[in-house]
């Protein structure tokens, strides 16, 4: 008897190797998979202007990687005591306009950076609705909290999606043709805009990145969206919000993207490194005994050796704390 709905994950095409550089860009939902990918020692650069909602504030932002942008204080604003841009998350913010800027800068040349030489690139789209200053008419990816009455509310059109992201899909492939673009589009519900609203929104992201994959050879689909709502499709995988999937939505997510998006000879490295960075994490109630000065040990032998045999991993973290 089948308790879920079954559902065919394709697999990538070559797949993401320990060896690929992957850049990931977008809403919350990014941050379980890159925050995962890093964990288990992926090399990934995640969301260098901070978490992204809407297709225009994403690709504004990879253009801007692209063009290895600089921020001058002319692109900021201040509030609230502190400066900001209004294109960057406000862990960005700062008192002193001088440090916002050195922190977005440096965001953007290690990103321009990474762009440039990345295998994959990983865009978790949230909502279509998009908003704008009033005043100025300018695009805005995070409102700071500022008074509602400063923004335009804008749910964006099939043909403004297609648009924004086919365009800024050429200037990525223009910029690195090796590049590969995973789509996913977030299970978060976007409660504040209302239910109905909410499922519109979704579904203009759905059509636009299916039409869109369909459209490009090196572009595909990651469904975290349907594994969540129509596969698991119960409140009990949700947070106590009820919009936001919990940590048995997210890691069951998780699974389906390591066997569909990563090779079998990464997934069967990906578990001897978890069982270096779950021992890292351990907490002993007796540290001072020889039982935990040997699991030390043999968790450190077992780092080294993971090194040696593959040049290309840097547990230097998990080594500085088993000497210690």
């Amino acid at each position: 008897m089948e308790f879920q709905l079954p559902i065919n994950i394709n697999p990538l095409p070559g797949g993401i190797k320990y060896q690929d550089r992957i850049l990931l860009t977008g809403s919350c939902f990014t941050e379980h998979i890159g925050d995962r990918l890093h964990e288990l020692k992926f090399k990934t650069l995640q969301n260098p202007n901070g978490i992204l909602f809407d297709p225009a504030s994403v690709a504004s932002s990879l253009i801007s990687y692209i063009q290895n942008k600089k921020y001058s204080q002319g692109d900021l604003s201040p509030f609230n005591e502190l400066w900001q841009s209004w294109q960057h998350h406000s862990r960005f913010s700062a008192m002193n306009a001088d440090e916002c800027l050195s922190l977005i800068n440096q965001s953007q040349q290690r990103a321009h950076e990474f762009l440039k030489d990345a295998d994959w690139l990983l865009i978790t789209l949230g909502s279509s609705f998009s908003y704008r200053l009033t005043e100025h008419n300018q695009p805005v990816a995070n409102c700071h909290r500022a008074p509602a009455q400063w923004f335009r509310k804008h749910l964006m059109t099939i043909e403004e999606i297609n648009s924004t992201l086919d365009n800024c899909i050429h200037q990525l492939f223009r910029f690195n043709p090796k590049l590969q673009i995973i789509f996913t589009i977030s299970p978060v519900r976007h409660i504040r805009d209302g239910v109905i609203e909410n499922n519109r929104s979704k579904a203009r992201l759905v059509e636009v990145v299916h039409h869109l994959v369909n459209k490009f050879d090196k572009l595909h689909y990651f469904p975290a969206y349907e594994l969540v709502v129509d596969v698991l499709r119960d409140y009990r995988f949700y947070d106590i919000d009820m919009v936001h999937p919990n940590y048995a939505a997210t890691k069951f997510v998780m699974e389906h993207f390591m066997r569909s998006c990563i090779t079998a000879e990464a997934r069967e490295l990906s578990e001897l490194i978890e069982q270096v960075v779950r021992a890292r994490r351990h907490k002993p109630f007796q540290p001072a005994t020889e039982a935990h000065k040997k699991f030390l040990l043999q968790n450190l032998q077992q780092a080294r050796m993971l090194e040696e045999k593959y040049p290309f991993l840097d547990l230097s973290e998990e080594r500085a704390f088993f000497e210690s």
